[in-house]
């Protein structure tokens, strides 16, 4: 259960970019399945859902109901407070994983420039905890806390 970062989010991270201006208005996708070895590898697993805010339409590129960060504190930036991070299930399974993505065109492949982050979905003790992780097809599911870590030592 560690959270992995891309090649290219290390990359924006150890830049001037940092974690919520380098994941903002993007998007994360559930998978079901054991996580890959590395955000820089392709998907694995079947998509479950896509979290947007309000669970509404997300286009790569676009920033419309992209997820939001809001002001770190202590080292830690968490999701906007105000937004609802939802998705409605896409087939029927059991979240393993996420995907969090930058708001640009991703093939969803191999890339070690994409901004990415990878961690396990669980009902607790994961990297993202649901309050249920098994999606049915139609059915919303909201992540209603989400935080990263910026570890002091």
């Amino acid at each position: 259960m560690t959270v992995k970062l891309s090649t290219g989010a290390r990359n924006k991270l150890a830049g001037t970019t940092g974690f919520g201006a380098a994941f903002e208005a993007g998007v994360m996708h559930i998978y079901s399945g054991p996580q890959p070895a590395s955000p820089d590898s392709p998907v694995s697993g079947t998509l479950l859902g896509i979290v947007t805010k309000d669970a509404a339409a997300f286009a790569f590129g676009a920033p419309a109901n992209g997820l939001s960060f809001g002001a770190p504190v202590a080292g830690v930036v968490a999701k906007q407070a105000a937004d609802i991070w939802k998705m409605t299930g896409l087939a029927l399974g059991t979240a393993g994983w996420f995907r969090l993505m930058a708001n640009a065109p991703d093939n969803f492949g191999a890339s070690t420039t994409l901004v990415r982050m990878d961690g396990s979905v669980g009902v607790s003790g994961a990297d993202l905890n649901m309050s249920n992780i098994a999606i049915d097809v139609g059915t919303p599911s909201t992540c209603d806390i989400f935080q990263f870590t910026i570890p002091a030592q």
